[in-house]
């Protein structure tokens, strides 16, 4: 039998034994280990309990383990009265040290002066010389040292090897290699332990549940493979993955030992679909809109290959709460979108859309604007950091603007003492090709209510103009938010975001940089601070559940946050919409407001902002409501 078994056996047998045969002279945990020869070491006369003191203990037999840290474990000291029943107890402290066979005995000698001295006879167990470790492939040999190498030299303690297996176990389970385990430990005379580690290969992956998506929309978003050692972690991002294609209301993982190994396993993931077409009617009032109408028809898994199809319509009265600058116009929008989220490969998505919009224009004033384009989106994450993504934006659109009301924007120029020849100027449109590659990181630890983390933006945008090429231009533009936790669901939000002209004195007016609104600085009307060819601006924002909606069952109100908030920004260069409604060019508001998540949409947002600076002469210095839906990146 191996020495290291027989050292587990002894250790089991230990601890069925409730207690020892007691020998007057001589102290041991078995009787045939106590022989005639033993008692050469006694004295003549049993040592009294009640009368006799230690004089002093030694250790025998202990070669590698040094005496005082046995003596240190032990119970009885120099000066102790002996006691037969505390020696006892201290052979079997000494034993699960795990350093000793149980071959061990307690002498007591009685000296001339009636004190005694005791002898303490061990038997190390053999040292532990070397290690060799098999079936390894995903933890190094190097990794597992780290938790043997404090066995070595020593005698083979059943304790210390134990600690060192659950250590290599933890190792394996920290990194996601749940079914990982050491299969076998076992000794060489030499001393040599052998460890044999089963990992927890994969035999097969099995998809059931999915009827309409196609299993190769579900096996491209599994990294996982066949023949791999089964990884948690990485399986619970696939099942992320799986989740985020909202082809699926429930996504889960069983596994199952194989019949003919039972160290392989086959892994099933479960799937759960969820209906993904709609078809949507609608109407209300909106401050973009007015009262509007609106239809829309939509597949989240479009032919089973999770594509998303989309063909909205919405018809409006007009812009509602619009300062003098806005022309009231009937707004017409509709638009058809496209999203193939494996575009070529994995790391890529295309999104497109075809888009057709008529409304006032919020640009220039009081004039009519069109707008009909086609564009797609190719977004690529980068392999070097899963958090970074590039995105390269191609399309052409054409651009038309009409007069809405002639006389109201005579008397503007005539008033401010301008050329009504620019007015031409103000309304040019035209056909345009656009080519916008853009950088995006994301570290947000959710996208719903994020309290950790940074979300930063960065795109350059190259307009050609294709009717007269003097249009072209070029702008730069960014965004980065950085997110704080305070307390325990709410959240501290810092936003910097800027815009800058890089090329291009002829751009047309409709492409400048607008500040106002729900997306840049609320509590002012859209262009209430005013339009430019640059920009900068920044936002300080707490998030905060509503109090007591926690006590609440209502999922709807657990994504709710008041939102406290202050606003500033400056717009350069001002345009001439500018200096005709006396704009103020650069403000200051505080304000509060409710914010909720929606998927598909992103957050819906209702402010209501103070100008701290002067809101100008068609500013309310009482405040304003802005109403939005979505995040604007850029």
């Amino acid at each position: 039998m191996k020495v290291l078994s027989k050292i587990y056996k002894n250790f089991i047998t230990l601890l069925l034994v409730s207690c020892a045969l007691m020998i007057p002279n001589c102290v041991s945990f078995a009787e045939d280990e106590i022989d005639a020869a033993d008692m050469e070491f006694v004295e003549e006369a049993t040592p009294d309990a009640d009368t006799s003191y230690i004089n002093d203990i030694q250790i025998l037999g202990s070669n590698i383990i040094k005496s005082d840290y046995i003596l240190s474990k032990m119970a009885l000291k120099k000066g102790s009265l002996y006691d037969k029943e505390a020696m006892q107890a201290d052979l079997k402290t000494i034993y699960k040290l795990g350093y000793f066979t149980e071959k061990m005995k307690a002498i007591p000698v009685k000296n001339s002066n009636g004190t005694i001295s005791l002898k303490i006879i061990v038997e190390e167990n053999i040292p532990v010389t070397d290690f060799t470790i098999e079936g390894n492939t995903v933890v190094s040999s190097e990794e597992i040292m780290c938790y043997l190498l404090p066995l070595k030299g020593k005698p083979q303690n059943i304790s210390a090897i134990n600690q060192a297996m659950e250590q290599i176990n933890q190792c394996y389970y920290d990194k996601g290699y749940i079914l990982s385990k050491i299969d076998s430990i076992y000794d060489d005379p030499d001393g040599t332990l052998n460890l044999s580690i089963t990992e927890g290969k994969i035999n097969k992956i099995l998809i059931s549940g999915n009827e309409k998506t196609k299993d190769y929309v579900v096996e491209r978003n599994i990294m996982t493979e066949p023949g791999s050692v089964y990884n948690e972690n990485q399986m619970k991002q696939d099942l992320v993955r799986l989740y985020s294609t909202q082809a699926f209301k429930d996504v889960n993982r069983s596994i199952e030992p194989t019949e003919e190994d039972p160290d392989k396993f086959d892994i099933t993931i479960e799937l759960k679909e969820q209906r993904t077409a709609s078809v949507s009617v609608g109407g209300g009032l909106d401050s973009a809109t007015g009262a509007f109408g609106s239809l829309g028809i939509s597949d989240n898994n479009f032919r089973g290959r999770n594509q998303r199809v989309s063909l909205t319509g919405m018809v409006g009265s007009g812009i509602l709460m619009s300062d003098s600058s806005i022309k009231n116009n009937m707004n017409y929008q509709a638009e058809l979108s496209f999203f193939e989220p494996h575009f070529l490969n994995s790391d890529n998505s295309l999104m497109s859309r075809i888009y057709y919009r008529e409304l006032g224009s919020y640009q220039i004033p009081l004039a009519i604007e069109r707008r009909i384009g086609l564009e797609g989106t190719v977004a690529h994450r980068m392999k070097v950091n899963p958090r970074l993504s590039s995105t390269l934006t191609v399309g052409g659109e054409y651009v038309h603007l009409k007069e809405g009301d002639w006389n109201s924007i005579s008397k503007k120029y005539e008033s401010h003492g301008l050329n009504i020849k620019d007015r031409a100027k103000q309304l040019e449109g035209g056909y345009f090709l656009k080519i916008a590659p853009g950088l995006s990181y994301d570290s947000r630890d959710s996208a719903v209510n994020p309290r950790h983390g940074a979300l930063a933006a960065i795109r350059y945008e190259e307009n050609f103009g294709l009717q007269k090429f003097g249009q072209t231009n070029g702008r730069l533009t960014g965004m980065v938010k950085k997110y704080y936790p305070v307390a325990k669901k709410s959240s501290l939000t810092f936003t910097g975001r800027g815009g800058l002209k890089i090329h291009g004195d002829d751009m047309p007016e409709f492409m400048a940089f607008r500040l106002g609104g729900p997306y840049t600085i609320r509590g002012y009307k859209v262009n209430g601070v005013g339009t430019g060819t640059s920009f900068i601006m920044g936002s300080a924002e707490l998030a905060t559940p509503i109090p007591f909606s926690d006590r609440l069952r209502v999922n709807f109100l657990q994504n709710l946050r008041l939102t406290f908030w202050v606003d500033a920004g400056t717009v350069f260069n001002p345009t001439i919409s500018s200096a005709l409604y006396d704009r103020p060019l650069h403000a200051i508001t505080a304000g509060f407001g409710l914010k909720i998540h929606m998927p598909g949409i992103g957050p819906l947002s209702i402010d209501y902002g103070f100008p701290v600076t002067n809101p100008g002469p068609n500013g309310s210095r009482h405040g304003y409501f802005t109403f939005g839906a979505g995040d604007m990146m850029y």
